[in-house]
Parts: structure tokens; C-alpha cells; sequence
């Protein structure tokens, strides 16, 4: 504990010296650095995917900084400093965790999410929806929907009955543009293809977000196999009928 102590301090110290004397450091406000903030989680969880451990410990030490440059600003403003932030989450865990620090029974992970999701509507929130960000890519944001309303009863009871749903959903989705050509009916139909796709990856306990984006890194792997072995024979991709592309293609597929 000492140790970890020691080099959280040493952290906060470094971001004292960076914000007195260098340039960069010195101008940078909340707002700066939001962006720059979203580029690291983004990376962290590149990292993660490839389960790159030594990539995700240096990721992990990029977001920490930022979580230490946003303290310091707040503590400049006088409106937080790092104790206020770690009290804060420390409470908010205490609070939300009865099941640990008081009488509560939970003995399974769903209980105590159902339990979280009751003592935040305690907490004077209208809506058990209101904790999910607005900004958060669509594919997420459906899924965490998902899980809230789950947290108070709002599911289906059985994967099948999801997956009738989706099938349901593609149906009518299928009937729009074979029939009424509408793009905004169509679009409304895909929408809801979507949600209940992400719905029923919910009940196999599959994250659509990580699913998609290791389909995404396979389709950009084999993509790239297939344009440097077209190089590699002389030809163009433009000149290439699809047939010819294909080949490569499932080589790349093979070589997986």
C-alpha cells in the first residue's frame, strides 16, 4: 500500500511542476482535454481487445493523468480537489454497496445490480435512463439501455422469446423495402433490427460492441491481405473482377 501511495503522490506532484512551468500543461482547460480524454479510452480499449497487458498498463497510466490534470483544474477553480473526488466515489460506493457494508442481502450478481439501479432512483433521478450518456456511440448506448431497464423488471424472460422478436423485426424491416421504399420508414425498421440484435446479444452475454469491432479488425486484416498479395501479383484492385478478388479473399479466411 505504501508503494502505491508513494507513486499516486509522485503523480500528483509531476502535474503540480508541469502545470507551473510548462507551456502546454499551462493552457490547458476542461474542455481541452475532453477530446483528448475520449482518444485514450478509445485506445485503452483497443488494448484491451488485443489483450495486450503491458498496452493496457501504459493506457491505463494515460487515463490517470488525465483524471489527475482534470483534479488539479478543479482544485485551481476551487471547486474540487482530488481528496473531493476520491470521498465522493468512495460514499457513492459505500451507499450503493448495502449488500457489503450494511444488512442488505445479495447473493448473486443480478441482485445487487437491481439494488444499484434502486438507490440510484432514491437518489432523486427521474429515470433509471438518465445515467446514460447522450454521447455515447449508438451500439452502446442501446446496450446500457438494455441493462437499466433490466435493473427494474423491464426484460423479456427467455432468449427465444428475443430472438422472435428480431425475427419479427427483420420481417418488417424486409416488407419496408420490398414494398414502400420509404428511407425514412426504412431507416426506422433497420433502427429497431438493431436494437433487438443488441438485445438478444444481451441475453447470450455477448457485448455487440466488442463483437462488431473484432468483426471490424478481422475485415480490415484480410482486406489488407488481399491488396498487398494483389501488389505482390501486379495487378490493381480496380482492374480485378470480383470473382478474382474473392480468391484472395478466402485465402486470407484460410490463413485465419
Amino acid at each position: 500500500m505504501e508503494r502505491k501511495l508513494k507513486a499516486f503522490e509522485r503523480l500528483l506532484n509531476i502535474m503540480d511542476d508541469l502545470r507551473t512551468a510548462c507551456p502546454w500543461d499551462k493552457k490547458q482547460t476542461l474542455e481541452s482535454l475532453r477530446y483528448l480524454t475520449i482518444e485514450e479510452v478509445y485506445e485503452l480499449s483497443d488494448a484491451i481487445l488485443n489483450n495486450d497487458l503491458d498496452e493496457i498498463k501504459k493506457e491505463l497510466g494515460d487515463l490517470m493523468l488525465h483524471m489527475v490534470f482534470y483534479a488539479k483544474i478543479g482544485s485551481e477553480k476551487k471547486a474540487f480537489d482530488m481528496a473531493d473526488i476520491l470521498d465522493s466515489i468512495s460514499d457513492k460506493l459505500v451507499y450503493r454497496h448495502p449488500h457489503i457494508y450494511s444488512d442488505v442481502v445479495a447473493d448473486d450478481a443480478e441482485t445487487v445490480k437491481q439494488n444499484w439501479e434502486h438507490l440510484k432512483m432514491k437518489e432523486g433521478r427521474n429515470s433509471v435512463l438518465e445515467g446514460v450518456p447522450q454521447s455515447l456511440p449508438a451500439i452502446i448506448k442501446a446496450y446500457r439501455m438494455q441493462e437499466k431497464v433490466r435493473g427494474v423488471g423491464f426484460d423479456w424472460e427467455k432468449p427465444k422469446q428475443v430472438w422472435e422478436k428480431v425475427q419479427e423485426e427483420l420481417a418488417e424491416f424486409h416488407k419496408e423495402v420490398s414494398v414502400s421504399r420509404n428511407k425514412k420508414r426504412m431507416e426506422s425498421e433497420f433502427g429497431d433490427v438493431l436494437f433487438s440484435l443488441i438485445n438478444y446479444a444481451r441475453f447470450l452475454d455477448i457485448n455487440p460492441e466488442d463483437a462488431l469491432e473484432r468483426t471490424n479488425k478481422k475485415f480490415k486484416k484480410r482486406f489488407e491481405y488481399l491488396e498487398k498479395e494483389t501488389i505482390a501479383q501486379g495487378k490493381s484492385l480496380h482492374d480485378m473482377s470480383l470473382d478474382e478478388m474473392d480468391v484472395y479473399w478466402e485465402a486470407a479466411k484460410k490463413i485465419e
